[in-house]
């Protein structure tokens, strides 16, 4: 007899990236016949990523689509992202730390946003401090338009401090009335077309033109300590189809 079912984070860690995961044309010749996102009810957005970068490579050509409609669009990150890199000694992991949020930073601005509140909570122990998240991001709800949503990653993304910013989101979100909208990353690594561990029937298009697909690749290509080698012969932290993925597959949100 068989186990049970993985939880998604299994599902992602018998994926290493070494592997390739799912391949971009697998997604692209796949029918998901998945709804268009109706955005014309937000009058503003909370985008809450657990590290620098997620904001934009899950939801940054929605992000810039807003923006161009006059819609202010608010970047959270929960964490500096400093383990990225997790052999770095402390000293090198503030510089790193610094250097994501600086990323971080351009990144908004070329996606036409206000400058990213940056949390600096525990990179890779985002679920130690959720309640904490939960009341900070409550607040930054309160303090928003009428009519504000909220997107954050997916609670079922597989990456631990993904999914304890989506429940601390989804939280938030419930407290103050904000609709709630949550973003994959790393779904489309681990998981195939009509797996029965996405809810695509959730799943909603980001139907964005080519403007703003352009601001998100070249927003995307700011982070470049990720891609690129932190030190000569090291690899990336994020090897180059990551991102060809990410750019390739569009943006989906679940509702």
């Amino acid at each position: 007899m068989g186990g049970p079912p993985l939880d998604n984070g299994s599902r992602f860690a018998e994926r290493p990236l070494a592997g390739g995961g799912t391949p971009v044309d697998t997604w692209l010749t796949a029918d998901r016949g998945v709804p268009a996102l109706d955005l014309s009810g937000c009058g503003g957005l909370v985008l809450v990523g657990a590290h620098p970068d997620d904001e934009t490579l899950g939801f940054g050509a929605g992000a810039s689509l807003l923006a161009r409609r006059g819609i202010r669009v608010q970047v959270v990150s929960a964490t500096d992202g400093g383990r990225s890199h997790p052999d770095l000694d402390a000293q090198r992991q503030r510089r790193l730390e610094a250097t994501r949020r600086d990323e971080l930073r351009r990144a908004v601005g070329v996606l036409g946003l206000p400058p990213p509140i940056s949390l600096g909570l525990p990179d890779g122990d985002v679920a130690a401090h959720e309640h904490r998240l939960t009341d900070l991001l409550t607040d930054v709800l309160a303090d928003g338009a009428p009519g504000i949503w909220c997107a954050a990653t997916w609670r079922g993304d597989g990456h631990p401090d993904h999914e304890a910013v989506g429940r601390a989101a989804a939280a938030a979100a419930a407290a103050t009335g904000a609709n709630l909208l949550e973003y994959p990353v790393w779904m489309w690594h681990w998981a195939v077309p009509d797996d029965p561990a996405v809810p695509w029937h959730r799943a909603r298009a980001v139907v964005s033109d080519g403007a703003d697909q352009e601001r998100k690749s070249a927003a995307a290509q700011c982070f470049t300590s990720q891609f690129e080698p932190l030190d000569v012969g090291a690899e990336p932290a994020l090897p180059p189809f990551v991102l060809h993925r990410l750019l390739q597959v569009g943006e989906v949100a679940f509702r």
